[in-house]
């Protein structure tokens, strides 16, 4: 299997930031998957009934809120 990374990072409002999260979460409760665009083309990702769910809060001089979904 060819492995797929993809690495986003852009600058966006609270709430389209919020709105990009629903979105995250109302596909897995849904679909039980996620899709991803890359180059003109669709991934998806099925996500099993369990995950392993993990939060980090990092506050300094750079604030990071991290989560994490392994399984």
């Amino acid at each position: 299997m060819d492995l797929f990374e993809m690495d986003e990072t852009r600058t966006v409002t609270r709430e389209e930031a919020a709105a990009k999260l629903r979105a995250l979460a109302d596909s897995l409760a849904k679909h039980n998957s996620v899709e991803f665009s890359r180059d003109g083309g669709r991934v998806t990702v099925a996500v099993p009934d369990e995950v392993h769910l993990k939060v980090e809060v990092e506050l300094g001089e750079d604030n990071e809120i991290e989560i994490e979904l392994t399984w």
